[in-house]
């Protein structure tokens, strides 16, 4: 679970698979070091303790940030553990966790915390859940959690790698899950999410579940969310 630098000022670590419909799920989380030098985290992980030492010395952590209301597992143990942290719902997640104290909800704004430094859009338009994207200017990073998936195809066996393969999720040409898509009736407000994430041509993206783009960011979304059109 050690951090992982992928640029200047930003990480990447994976964490322990979670169950999820019954599919074990790898986890993985970005870390921002903003320029006050305070650490920006997106879908925080299992927290362990040699992993709160190494974030605790590049800086002070202060934004805890849920992306979809399906990432919010390990907010509290974080809450906790950093309670000047202030702790950001996704749409719909606040309603799902009335136990966790959010100081805000994300909107397709940038908290002015870090608005400077990195840029965000909610992809609108589905019924079930929607998901906010982030962009770090300064390394050209894209930060995506289930929007896009792409799994190792040699990791993926059985019945259940089957079903991800048919899901679209497996290889460099992994895309959104396909029961998902079909929730995002709304289709100009996905639209318009996708333009503005291709708009920033980013050269590198960060993927929750599965294999990290490091390179021709901009070109691998725009084959994983051509179903948008």
């Amino acid at each position: 679970m050690s951090l992982k630098p992928i640029a200047p000022d930003i990480w990447i670590a994976d964490g322990s698979p979670v169950s999820f419909f019954g599919f074990d799920y790898p986890t993985r989380m970005s870390v921002v070091r903003l320029a006050d030098g305070s650490l920006w985290t997106c879908s925080p992980i299992e927290l362990t303790p040699p992993l709160a030492s190494e974030l605790e010395a590049l800086g002070p952590v202060r934004h805890l940030v849920s992306p979809n209301k399906i990432h919010h597992l390990f907010l509290g143990d974080w809450s906790r553990r950093w309670p000047a942290a202030r702790l950001y719902a996704s749409p719909g997640l606040a309603r799902r966790r009335p136990d966790l104290h959010f100081d805000a909800e994300l909107c397709d704004d940038p908290d002015p915390a870090w608005a400077a430094e990195i840029d965000q859009v909610i992809f609108h338009g589905s019924f079930v859940m929607e998901e906010v994207v982030f962009f770090h200017r300064a390394s050209r990073t894209a930060v995506v959690t289930d929007l896009v998936q792409r799994f190792d195809p040699a990791a993926i066996h059985g019945w259940r790698g089957w079903l991800m393969r048919l899901g679209g999720l497996v290889g460099p040409d992994g895309s959104t899950p396909r029961d998902w898509r079909l929730t995002f009736l709304n289709r100009r407000a996905v639209r318009r999410a996708k333009s503005s994430l291709l708009s920033w041509n980013p050269e590198r993206v960060v993927i929750a579940h599965g294999e990290c783009v490091r390179e021709r960011g901009r070109d691998a979304l725009e084959r994983a969310l051509r179903w948008i059109r």
